[in-house]
């Protein structure tokens, strides 16, 4: 099978992802800078179950897992030009799925020097280490965040997207026109997944299902955005991960059919997409909240406020290219998922 890098491995999706490629026998390297921006109780919990111990880790060093013979893990930020040049040179990868990233839409208000960081400087650095090296195919994390003030339901990649509300979603964009440049000039495989509120187990200590789950177990009030007047696109983790695979193993070709006359954003004459994965079924917000205290068992106390700056009201994926493309559809329903990331909750912070 193939020599994969997948960046963010210490992350949400990048965790899931590498376990289920090292499980259909493909050869993993992990890379991840393992910041702070969260709780690094669940970032080592995730690397420790993947046979990477804490103990290990050390800066710049390859280091193998005790659980899969196929996986290398090293601590590396992507702003780490000299680092990153020589992993690849190295390595020789066949493949990179480049999740890696500053993640939050509402920190991008408080440290965008850290967006510039992670998201601009490191994906070129990414792009240029690929294109030096034979890569055959980069996948890599955009977001729904990129349709901005846009209000034309489902959001399609054939709708434009030039108007972001968040630097984060505007660093997610500009992801897109960079990976088109080196698609076009160096025939690059590239592919942007926009990915659409993910949740499950292991899943990110500033998101909405994690902050409501703990705030509801402890007893406390829960803040309602916008007056519950929002729906989100949920998508359960495990589908996000069928996506990423679907996607690594069918790289762009570019669309013959492509004109500058009429330009398609989703496609390009050059060897690159990009694709919506989302569940393509919007859950209101006062419906997401009642799934979660029907888990739980409790009712959640609500405190109603306003909408937050960088915010948008409603998400909803048109995943049409996935299912004609690569015969694919997010199906996981709310119930179920909110039921497993409640019982890896109550486990992993041992709640009875």
């Amino acid at each position: 099978m193939a020599k994969i890098l997948i960046t963010g491995t210490a992350g949400f999706i990048g965790f899931h992802l590498a376990k289920k490629l090292l499980e259909r026998g493909d050869e993993v390297i992990g890379l991840d800078s393992i910041n702070d921006y969260y709780d690094l109780r669940v970032k080592f919990g995730r690397l420790g179950l993947t046979g990477i111990e804490k103990d290990a880790v050390s800066y710049g060093k390859l280091i193998s897992s005790t659980v899969y013979d196929a996986y290398k893990f090293i601590q590396l930020n992507l702003e780490d030009q000299q680092g990153i040049n020589e992993l690849f040179k190295q390595q020789k990868f066949d493949k990179v799925i480049n999740l890696a990233a500053q993640a939050g839409v509402r920190y991008s208000l408080e440290n965008p020097q850290a967006y510039v960081d992670s998201n601009i400087v490191g994906f070129v650095n990414i792009l240029e280490a690929c294109r030096h090296n034979d890569v055959k195919h980069l996948s890599y994390a955009s977001s729904s965040s990129v349709y901005g003030l846009s209000e034309t339901m489902p959001f399609s990649i054939h709708h434009n997207v030039d108007h972001p509300i968040s630097l984060y979603a505007a660093s997610k964009k500009s992801n897109e026109l960079m990976a088109h440049t080196y698609s076009h000039l160096f025939n690059l495989p590239t592919t942007g997944l926009r990915f659409f509120t993910v949740y499950g187990p292991w899943g990110r200590p500033d998101m909405a299902l994690f902050l409501f789950t703990k705030a509801i177990l402890e007893g406390k009030p829960i803040n309602i955005f916008n007056n519950g007047e929002m729906s989100r696109d949920f998508t359960y983790v495990d589908d996000i991960v069928e996506g990423v695979i679907r996607v690594n193993d069918n790289p762009p070709k570019g669309n013959p059919n492509w004109s500058g006359k009429n330009p398609d954003p989703g496609t390009a004459k050059a060897p690159y997409t990009v694709y919506n994965i989302g569940n393509n079924s919007p859950v209101k917000l006062m419906d997401f909240v009642s799934t979660i205290e029907k888990c739980l068992g409790r009712e959640a106390e609500k405190n109603f406020m306003p909408m937050q700056l960088g915010d948008v009201a409603a998400t909803y994926a048109d995943v049409e290219d996935l299912i004609n493309n690569l015969g694919y559809k997010p199906e996981t329903s709310l119930e179920y998922g909110v039921g497993e990331f409640v019982k890896w909750y109550k486990e992993f912070y041992n709640v009875r």
